[in-house]
């Protein structure tokens, strides 16, 4: 049985997918894991790269690009019997030395934690928000709307979209982690199930952990190990594609989890901010100069 298998998703991202390939194997010792990358149909030669520069991977060509939830679903479901802990990590972060051996150690001495994410850190070397999150309920969502969590980010009633009132630094219990570091027990992605692949991209990190709470297991914000995300900057310009499937992934999460708790007034007032946001971003986005990378 290995400690650990690492499952990356990749497309069009060959510079960025060796720096990260190379820092987990110059920066990670004394577990046995192993790397699987899934190339969905990158256009830049990094299936080509991976194959001449790093044999030891295990290559999986994606037939098809279904998304981020499904490339991932290829990988852990060929490494999920034979290793005790799988990871699903960005191409575009860089894992320091003894970061995996810490994350893996963590979870074999709490048996509690189902899910286990870092601190994650941007290259402009703040905080990346989605690395500890709460979930996107309709409060949580109204206060962010609104800036209540500006106000009064200490406050859990008004900062529980980004769990402002837990430090950057404090070990915590956590609603959720993103999906560019996520370390998961074996029995639970058995229990819970797999990535759901109705998320193109965005949400299924929160959905993932969402299901991970309901298997009775926690998620935990672990910031004495950290990774760099070399994530777009948000002052960039994104594809109106990247824009529709993040606020659809919005109305996915909201209809599988909580439309059948709330009467139809919140429902639609719900559905009202999500059009509302979506449609204030694109014109935002139109006004960007500069393309953004992801």
């Amino acid at each position: 049985m290995k400690d650990l298998s690492i499952v990356i998703v990749s497309y069009n991202t060959c510079d960025l997918l060796r720096d990260c390939l190379n820092s987990v194997y110059n920066n990670t010792e004394n577990i046995d894991y192993e790397v699987w990358v899934v190339d969905n149909q990158s256009k830049d030669g990094s299936p080509d790269m991976v194959e001449r520069e790093f044999p030891q991977v295990k290559l999986i060509r994606n037939p098809i690009n279904g998304g981020f939830s499904q490339a991932n679903n290829l990988a852990i479901k060929q490494c999920l019997d034979y290793s005790r802990y799988v990871l699903i990590l960005n191409p575009d972060t860089v894992v320091p030395k003894e970061t995996l051996e810490d994350c893996v150690k963590l979870l074999n001495n709490n048996e509690k934690v189902g899910c286990l994410g870092c601190k994650v850190v941007l290259a402009s070397g703040k905080l990346d928000k989605a690395c500890k999150r709460g979930f996107p309920s309709p409060w949580n969502s109204l206060c962010y709307f609104l800036k209540l969590d500006k106000l009064s980010p200490k406050s859990k009633k008004f900062g529980g979209y980004n769990s402002t009132y837990i430090d950057e630094d404090e070990e915590s219990e956590i609603d959720c982690l993103v999906g560019a570091f996520m370390m998961l027990r074996q029995e639970t992605i058995k229990k819970i199930g797999f990535l759901d692949d109705t998320f193109f991209m965005y949400g299924e990190d929160i959905d993932w952990c969402y299901r991970v709470k309901e298997g009775g297991w926690i998620n935990y914000y672990y910031p004495k190990v950290r990774i760099t995300h070399y994530k777009g900057e948000s002052s960039k310009k994104q594809s109106t594609r990247m824009i529709g499937e993040f606020h659809k992934s919005m109305f996915i999460f909201y209809n599988k989890h909580y439309k059948a708790q709330y009467n139809f007034l919140v429902n639609g007032l719900t559905y009202l901010g999500i059009y509302a946001k979506w449609g204030m971003s694109l014109l935002v986005n139109a006004f960007k100069k500069e393309k953004k990378v992801f």
